[in-house]
C-alpha cells in the first residue's frame, strides 16, 4: 500500500500541468459557454504558438541546469531587423533568412559566453538581454513599424489546412522531440543536466553539448518572432518583452525541471504554453480587468516555480524510498 501511495503521488507531480490546465480549462468553461466554442480553441492554440516555440527552446537550455534571460531580446532584434528589410523593399524570403540567422548568431553568442569565458549563465543572458533590448530600441527608434501586408498574409496563411502559426509550432515540435527522445544528443543533454561531473567521467562532450543548446534556443527564439510578428504586422519598441519569464514558466509548468535533466516538450513544455494562453483567453473572455492580468501571469510564474521545487525534493524522496522497498 505505501509504494502503491507513493506511486501514485509521483503520478500526480509529474502530471501537474495537465491537471492543471484542465481544472482551467472546466472553470472558464463553466463561467462563459463561449470559452468552448471551437473557433476559440482553435484562437488558442495559433495564440500560444509562438510562446510554445520559445518554451521548446528554452526547454533544451533548462534541462542542462542552464538558463537563457534573452530570449525576448532575440525576438525583438530578429523582427527589427527583418521589418527593415521589408520596408526597403526586400524580398520576404531575404527577411526570414535574416531571423533565423540573428537567432544563431544570438544563440552562438551566448554559447561562447557559458563555454569558453566560463560565465554563468544568468549573468551571460541577463547581459545579452540588455544588449539585445538596446539594439532593438536603436534599430525602432523606439517607434512602432507597421509593416507590408505580405507579412500578415504570411502570419494568415494555411498550410494543408492549418494555420501557419500551428505549423511552424508542430514542425518545431517534432523535431525538438525527435531530437531529444531520439538522439544520442538528447540523451547527452539530459546526462549533463543530471550530473555533468557524471557526463565528463562519461566522456560526453559537456562543452559541445552546452553550447548547441544555447544556440538551439537562439534560433526558437529567431523562429517564435517571425510567427509573432507575422500575426501582428508590426514590430513595436515593446516586442518580446519578457517573453523569457513567460518561457520559463512554460517549461516548469510543464514538468522541466529548474534542476535539470528532468523534463520534455510533450506533452510537457507544450501543456505549460497552451495553458498560459488559456488563461489569458480565459480572462478575456470573462472580461476581466486588464489590471488583473499581470497579477494572474505573476501567480502562474510563482505556481511553476514552487510545484517544481516541491516535484524536485518529493521525487528525490520517493525515489530513495524505491530503492530501501526494492533492496527489502
Amino acid at each position: 500500500m505505501i509504494v502503491d501511495s507513493s506511486k501514485a503521488q509521483l503520478f500526480m507531480l509529474q502530471q501537474a500541468s495537465i491537471l492543471l490546465f484542465l481544472a482551467v480549462f472546466v472553470f472558464f468553461g463553466l463561467l462563459s459557454p463561449a470559452f468552448l466554442e471551437p473557433r476559440n480553441l482553435v484562437n488558442i492554440l495559433v495564440q500560444s504558438s509562438s510562446a510554445a516555440i520559445v518554451a521548446i527552446g528554452m526547454t533544451f537550455v533548462l534541462l542542462t541546469g542552464g538558463i537563457d534571460l534573452s530570449v525576448g531580446s532575440i525576438m525583438l532584434v530578429s523582427a527589427a531587423v527583418a521589418g527593415k528589410m521589408v520596408l526597403a523593399g526586400m524580398p520576404l524570403a531575404f527577411a526570414i533568412a535574416a531571423i533565423v540567422g540573428i537567432g544563431l548568431l544570438y544563440g552562438m553568442l551566448n554559447a561562447f559566453c557559458v563555454t569558453r569565458l566560463r560565465i554563468i549563465p544568468f549573468v551571460v543572458t541577463l547581459a545579452t538581454l540588455y544588449l539585445g533590448r538596446g539594439m532593438g530600441l536603436w534599430i525602432t527608434q523606439t517607434r512602432a513599424m507597421n509593416l507590408p501586408d505580405s507579412l500578415l498574409q504570411l502570419g494568415t496563411a494555411r498550410i494543408m489546412g492549418l494555420p501557419f502559426p500551428i505549423v511552424a509550432f508542430l514542425s518545431v515540435l517534432i523535431c525538438a522531440h525527435a531530437i531529444l527522445r531520439r538522439t544520442a544528443f538528447g540523451i547527452q543533454i539530459y546526462a549533463l543536466g543530471n550530473s555533468r561531473e557524471a557526463a565528463e567521467k562519461a566522456g560526453i562532450p559537456t562543452q559541445r553539448t552546452t553550447a548547441w543548446v544555447y544556440i538551439i534556443c537562439g534560433l526558437c527564439a529567431a523562429l517564435g518572432g517571425l510567427v509573432s510578428v507575422a500575426q501582428l504586422g508590426a514590430v513595436s519598441p515593446t516586442f518580446g518583452n519578457q517573453r523569457e519569464f513567460a518561457a520559463v514558466a512554460a517549461a516548469v509548468l510543464g514538468g522541466t525541471s529548474l534542476f535539470g535533466g528532468r523534463g520534455g516538450v510533450f506533452p510537457g513544455t507544450v501543456m505549460g504554453a497552451i495553458l498560459i494562453q488559456t488563461v489569458e483567453n480565459g480572462l478575456v473572455i470573462v472580461n476581466a480587468d486588464p489590471y488583473l492580468y499581470p497579477i494572474v501571469m505573476s501567480l502562474i510564474i510563482f505556481l511553476a516555480v514552487l510545484v517544481d521545487s516541491i516535484r524536485h525534493s518529493r521525487i528525490l524522496k520517493l525515489s530513495r524510498r524505491f530503492i530501501r522497498i526494492r533492496k527489502s
